[in-house]
């Protein structure tokens, strides 16, 4: 790869890189991901690895399959340099956007995702992936070596050590798909049958999923105090990214009440936390026409 990508490339030029996010960094949202796949994405063009497609004010340009994926394992070096080991989710999903299937080590897209509405909570409770992983690591370790030669599996007695994810939670994920394709996507949208189900499912494994966090030690107080707020509305949330503080992320089916969300907010703030709406599904890495920049970015751009 890298050889085929020197044949292409001219000399780098000298560059200034100016770099303005909305992203708390430290915070469990990818921020290191989404500078790596911007930076990549940037110095390729430069150096003529990949195309500088043309954009106009309305439409932001996207580069081709080929030069997604050259994108993408650069922007996955730059993961390493930060994380250590990282798993290439978070650089795969800046690059092709969307919602993407992790199992195995493998990282596949899932085609006709919905977008998703959720409730981003920063608990502002700095924290380092890098720490995170390389403890959730030593304990599993750790387990191993405590239990290397017996016979008792991951368990002693009856209390699990480190409990792989239940057989029922391991097919639900692998409906995920459907799940995601039966979801309507306008808010306000009366809940079926169908979607009753899907909602609860979703909601389930949510709290599923935050409990096994728990366990293997990448909780918070804060985070569950977040999960404990918006339960009293009738919300379900759970940490995001390496945990130990940072964010929460609550789900918000389309059929949610605006005065629930709304109510959480306001108590989720009253905590000393920042949340904001947002979604997922999102495009991945393009190119943006200067014109189509907003007056915002411009200016800290401008001051830089």
């Amino acid at each position: 790869l890298f050889q085929a990508w020197k044949c292409r490339c001219r000399d780098v030029p000298s560059v200034d890189i100016v770099v303005w996010s909305e992203l708390p960094t430290g915070a469990g949202l990818g921020s290191s991901a989404a500078f790596s796949v911007c930076v990549a994405a940037a110095l390729l063009a430069a150096c003529g690895a990949i195309a500088c497609p043309p954009t106009d004010a309305a439409t932001p340009a996207r580069w081709t399959e080929e030069e997604l994926s050259l994108i993408n394992s650069w922007a996955f070096q730059g993961e390493r340099v930060i994380h250590g080991n990282p798993s290439g989710v978070d650089n795969a999903v800046g690059t092709w956007g969307g919602a993407l299937r992790y199992q195995s080590g493998k990282i596949t897209s899932l085609k006709r995702v919905p977008t998703l509405r959720i409730l981003l909570t920063n608990t502002k409770v700095p924290r380092s992936t890098k720490v995170l992983v390389a403890g959730v690591k030593e304990k599993i370790l750790k387990v191993r070596r405590c239990l290397r030669g017996r016979r008792w599996g991951r368990a002693v007695g009856d209390v699990p050590l480190v409990s792989p994810r239940p057989r029922a939670e391991q097919g639900r994920a692998q409906e995920h798909p459907c799940l995601l394709r039966a979801i309507p996507t306008r808010p306000g949208t009366p809940a079926g049958p169908l979607t009753r189900r899907v909602r609860a499912c979703f909601q389930e494994l949510f709290d599923i999923n935050q409990h096994h966090l728990n366990v293997i030690g990448v909780g918070h107080p804060c985070l569950d105090r977040l999960c404990r707020v918006t339960a009293s509305h009738g919300l379900h949330s759970k940490l995001t990214g390496a945990g130990g503080g940072g964010c929460g992320v609550t789900l918000l089916p389309p059929d949610t009440s605006p005065l629930a969300v709304e109510a959480a907010k306001r108590d989720l703030c009253a905590c000393g936390f920042e949340c904001w709406e947002t979604n997922v599904g999102a495009p991945g890495v393009t190119l943006h026409s200067p014109s189509a920049l907003s007056a915002e970015v411009l200016r800290a751009l401008s001051m830089s």
